[in-house]
């Protein structure tokens, strides 16, 4: 008898033993797999348990959270929701995250291991703590000024404190509500459906998630080129390129919509934005350094983040002289987004000292406590400090008394550069309109803003469109909120 049950009793311990052994698998091994498995609804759950952190902006928080009682608790909710989300993006139950609300998740969500009070605190004890603040450098002036200028059509505008990298404004248009994606059910899968299969694609972050041909505008790259490459020594002196200007290799003549353009300086060039002129220019950098100088200014990095992902602006590394001589005047394959040319006006107006660009001031935790910060830093330097000096020289006088007057503030130094950019087969597309620029106030040591604005469906007959009519008054308005700021 006593034999049976010594038996019985180390058959059992052997069972608690595969008990404990298949406990500590499932716990331990299977862990990660079971919490990412698209089945487990507790990880869900627990998200959605307490309310978000929030986005500021000049202290305000433009996002909330609402307690809907149902399984999924809390949702997103968005204050001034279509001016805002090209900044912060959606926090959707059913659609994931986006821009702001996914770069900075574990801040907003509780989950960041910088917020729990010991390290490995949130792994040991699977918690994590209440959602923390996301403080922007957006300022509500300018975000407000961009927005109402584009007036619902497609298009976007950026803007950058030159001397920090502040990102000051980021508007796409037309815009979306972020809160008609934030919980779940009919109503949420309507609304993302009618977003994404809108024609004028809301949804698109056209600000740093679209890159369009830059046309005249990246002649600021080609002429900064030249400067530091020796091609020109004197803006005002003849550069020799005629008119008409006939691309290396081929019997096609490059047209100006300037008048005056045969073997013109280069200061008359950008004031009066001659293709001919920089097209010569940027063949006689060459290929090398043409890369290169696109390269300083942002061009070809896939690595910039704000901390959201941004678009590639593409200059081609490799081109025989005619597609040089296109893409040195922002034709041919030469794309960028508004925020790579907004960097290009901020790295004239700041001596050619182009700073990173950055979204988030800093992070706190739910308490107040600092858990991370944002700041300057240099991210190239773009030219030489006195091809700077002589490029602010040359884009005040396309506002003075070239293509672009209408951006014009009274008492304020205000330097710009239009462009008009052809797309579409056979270049069949309303042109875009673009207008970079930076603003300094009377008595400033330095500029308070650079702005880049590209409109997509510009109002004016096609022949008659350009940056100066169509985007530079957007960019004076934004300029004009900043110097008020």
């Amino acid at each position: 008898m006593i034999s049976h049950i010594r038996l019985a009793a180390a058959f059992c311990l052997l069972l608690l033993v595969a008990l404990l052994v298949n406990s500590a698998r499932i716990q331990v091994i299977q862990a990660d797999s079971l919490d990412s498995n698209p089945a487990n609804r507790r990880r869900t759950i627990d998200r959605f348990e307490q309310p978000r952190g929030q986005i500021l902006v000049d202290g305000r928080p433009v996002t909330g959270s609402r307690d809907s009682g149902q399984q999924l608790r809390f949702e997103r909710t968005y204050t001034q929701g279509p001016l805002y989300a090209p900044v912060t993006g959606y926090a959707s139950q059913t659609y994931g995250t986006s821009l702001l609300e996914n770069a900075e998740d574990g801040i907003l969500s509780g989950t960041d291991p910088m917020l729990a009070p010991l390290p490995f605190w949130n792994d040991i004890t699977r918690a994590h703590q209440p959602g923390g603040k996301v403080v922007t450098t957006i300022k509500p002036a300018l975000q407000q000024a961009a927005y109402t200028g584009l007036d619902g059509r497609r298009g976007a505008v950026a803007a950058i404190e030159p001397s920090s990298g502040k990102i000051l404004a980021l508007v796409s248009s037309p815009s979306y509500d972020p809160g008609r994606l934030s919980g779940t059910g009919g109503a949420v899968a309507d609304a993302w459906r009618k977003y994404n299969g809108a024609y004028a694609q809301p949804m698109l972050n056209r600000a740093i998630r679209q890159t369009y041909p830059p046309g005249s505008a990246f002649k600021i790259v080609t002429a900064a080129a030249a400067l530091d490459a020796g091609v020109v020594e004197d803006v005002d002196a003849p550069t020799d390129v005629p008119e008409p200007y006939v691309l290396p290799g081929t019997r096609t003549t490059l047209p100006n919509d300037a008048r005056g353009c045969d073997k013109e300086s280069l200061a008359y060039a950008i004031k009066w934005s001659c293709n001919s002129v920089l097209a010569g220019l940027g063949v006689r950098v060459g290929l090398d350094g043409m890369v290169d100088a696109a390269g300083g200014f942002g061009f070809n990095d896939r690595g910039l983040r704000i901390p959201s992902g941004v678009a590639v602006s593409n200059f081609d590394q490799e081109m025989s002289d005619d597609q040089l001589a296109l893409s040195s005047i922002g034709q041919f394959d030469t794309t960028a987004t508004p925020l790579q040319m907004a960097m290009v006006a901020a790295a004239v107006a700041n001596g050619g000292d182009l700073k990173y660009p950055y979204l988030v001031e800093r992070t706190l935790a739910a308490d107040g406590d600092v858990v991370s910060r944002g700041g300057e830093r240099t991210y190239r330097q773009a030219m030489r400090p006195r091809t700077a000096h002589r490029m602010r020289q040359l884009m005040v006088e396309v506002v003075e008394a070239g293509t672009g007057t209408s951006a014009g503030i009274d008492g304020v130094t205000v330097g710009g550069k239009t462009g008009t950019a052809q797309h579409g087969v056979g270049n069949s597309g309303t042109p875009y309109a673009w207008f970079i620029s930076w603003a300094r106030a009377e008595g400033a040591a330095r500029p308070a803003v650079a702005v880049a604005v590209v409109v997509e469906d510009a109002e004016a007959v096609r022949d008659e469109i350009s940056g100066g009519g169509d985007a530079a008054p957007i960019a004076r308005a934004v300029m004009e909120a900043a110097l008020r700021d």
